[in-house]
């Protein structure tokens, strides 16, 4: 990061993360950070996405440790670490994990942990999480040892396993590169893995204490839990050199043109009953960002009633496109339930051109071997929704996530549109891991094109900020504006972070031919624009709102595909107006400036150069000549 950049800007908070040190051994290299080890990499070629000791609460929250005793040793030929974890749970329980890491030159890298609690701990999971990459990554074969000795040569889910892909595990092998192979073996549980995409995570996850087990669960007092992670390596190459296909360092990301084509998705804002009346104040705003899609939130068990359509019906009149109501239907009689929202909706005079009804219960993660909660079928919920709304379109799928679609996947007949969400700090919040989530996009929606085939097809709202938790009781409440998991307020939704999200999260979802994309609200803590009270850039408007302002107008445009040399740092397509020239739309979504060359694309103006340099989380257009 430019020493010149508040940090507010980037981020919403002048909090910055502590930077990672790297560690070495040979052709292993290591960043360690807050007791983890992230970006493990050999001849910088990335192995695995991260090995992390992980302890979380009854509502599958992390904890973040306080670390004490930290010594590191960075020597000539490898590295050692050496530190206590302290975890302090609720009624002043408290557990310490001692960490030993290690790695000589040509040997393997160990990561060993043991968990004593002198109190008693109360946990879902406690122990190691092994984190493989997704791109380059997915479908390709994987060797796992299963406890009981047998090895299974199969192949890394392609589209999104709803499920566990591989159980009962002891070590895993895969490929880093031709004639280099990295085992990562697992010792003192059973570990299984699940496909992390689900909730948007770059990665597939190997944790500990498979999840048919009960949870939470006690560790009990004075009891140590140990483990170890052991990763090694087959190096068969004759020669050795670093994998050409990694950028090296200063060079410039290069754009060049693909051949994906397509028609840009319009786009929405969500609006709450609870955000109705600031939404109404800001009307001019709403105008000024001309969305094509209002997309209106109604819950009967969040207290909402025939009250919250007088508002819902005055913004709508102020709007130009289209609208939807998204329902969470109690589903205790959906039939009554449905026609006396309707009958609301008629009488204050609002009149959607489509209804997205979904069972309040499914909102709720149903885990591996759980059963769902009682629901109608969806076939009786769907029919009462056509009987109460006869003349809208019909959309169904999941207010929550694609997780939550995929494990129960809706009968699609019935409808006329499938939708589901995303969040990227359901697992973790920092920095690198929320960005990461981009990479597992085009995996979520070639899976939903998989199940449902062109199906019209709209995803969200979908923000940094969690609206809703399906994995636990509650939402984290977040008033410090720190980076935690789960948070309903994000700090970095109020920053250039989340202009660059929302242009990245654009980019790889363009190739799914999306009807609508609804990437924030107008106002409240998922908004375009800060509240009073709230903190804010000049004018009160946040940064993301220039990205989905554009994207806005670009609504309905032919877009072309640009292929990045380094898709991990800059992201990039063409849109083409119908009423102007064509447009390069650019974002870096990093933390450091990065060059960029335009390749043979015809620049618009004489004197713009065919690169140029693009600040940290920058968004840039340039005008191309048709």
């Amino acid at each position: 990061m430019t020493a010149e950049i508040d940090p507010f800007q980037l981020y919403g908070t002048r909090e910055t993360e502590v930077p990672p040190q790297r560690l070495t051994a040979g052709r292993l290299a290591v960043d360690f950070k807050d007791g983890n080890l992230r970006t493990i990499t050999y001849d910088r070629k990335e192995v695995l996405r991260a090995v992390s000791y992980l302890v979380r609460d009854r509502d599958w929250g992390t904890y973040a440790p306080r670390i004490s005793d930290l010594k590191i040793d960075q020597g000539q030929d490898g590295f050692s670490v050496a530190y206590l974890a302290h975890c302090t749970g609720p009624d002043d329980t408290a557990l310490e994990i001692r960490m030993h890491i290690s790695a000589k030159t040509g040997g393997a890298l160990i990561f060993e942990a043991e968990a004593v609690s002198k109190t008693g701990f109360e946990t879902n999971r406690c122990g190691f999480c092994i984190l493989h990459p997704i791109v380059g990554v997915a479908g390709t074969p994987v060797s796992v040892e299963h406890v009981d000795g047998r090895r299974e040569d199969t192949r890394f889910p392609d589209l999104i396993e709803p499920w566990q892909p591989f159980k009962d595990m002891r070590a895993i092998t895969h490929t880093v590169m031709p004639d280099v192979t990295a085992e990562c073996r697992m010792e003192g549980d059973t570990f299984e893995m699940e496909d992390q995409r689900n909730w948007s995570d770059a990665s597939y996850k190997t944790y500990v204490r498979p999840l048919a087990l009960p949870w939470p669960y006690q560790i009990p007092a004075g009891q140590p839990v140990s483990q170890r992670i052991i990763l090694s390596f087959a190096d068969k190459r004759p020669t050795l050199s670093a994998p050409a296909s990694v950028r090296p360092e200063g060079r410039a990301v290069t754009i060049t043109e693909g051949n994906k084509r397509g028609t840009m998705p319009s786009i929405g804002l969500v609006i709450t009953p609870e955000e109705a009346k600031a939404t109404l104040e800001a009307r001019d705003v709403l105008a000024e960002i001309g969305p094509q899609e209002l997309l209106f939130h109604f819950d009967p068990n969040a207290g909402h009633d025939a009250t919250a359509f007088k508002a819902i019906g005055a913004i709508a009149k102020l709007h130009a496109g289209t609208s939807t109501l998204e329902i969470a239907l109690p589903c205790q009689s959906p039939l009554a339930e449905a026609q006396e929202i309707a009958t609301w909706m008629n009488a204050a005079g609002f009149k959607p051109d489509a209804i997205v009804v979904s069972p309040s219960v499914d909102r709720q993660s149903t885990p591996p071997g759980s059963q769902w909660p009682a629901c109608p079928p969806l076939e009786e919920v769907y029919a009462a929704a056509r009987s109460a709304f006869p003349e809208v379109r019909l959309g169904g799928g999941m207010l929550s996530y694609f997780t939550e679609l995929n494990r129960k996947r809706v009968p699609s007949g019935p409808l006329d549109f499938i939708t589901h969400c995303t969040n990227p700090i359901v697992h973790a919040a920092d920095d690198l891991s929320v960005m990461q989530t981009l990479e597992a996009l085009p995996f979520i929606t070639r899976s939903v094109r998989a199940i449902y085939g062109d199906k019209p097809y709209r995803i969200g709202p979908s923000t940094i900020p969690m609206r809703q938790n399906p994995y636990g009781s509650r939402t984290m409440d977040n008033l410090g504006g720190r980076r935690i998991p789960m948070a309903n307020r994000d700090p970095r939704h109020n920053g250039r972070f989340a202009e660059a999200f929302a242009l990245g999260y654009a980019v790889e979802v363009l190739d799914a031919g999306l009807e609508c994309l609804t990437l924030s609200a107008l106002t409240g803590q998922f908004g375009l624009i800060a509240g009073k009270d709230e903190p804010s850039p000049a004018g009160g408007k946040r940064p993301i709102f220039n990205t989905v302002a554009m994207l806005a107008r670009l609504a309905g445009s032919q877009w072309r595909e640009c292929v990045s040399s380094d898709p991990t740092a800059v992201l990039s397509f063409v849109a083409a107006p119908v009423d102007g020239a064509p447009q390069m739309l650019l974002v870096n979504i990093t933390a450091t400036a990065q060059q960029v060359e335009l390749g043979s694309f015809r620049l618009a103006e004489k004197g713009e150069s065919g690169s140029l340099t693009l600040q940290p989380f920058a968004v840039h257009s340039i005008a191309l000549k048709d």
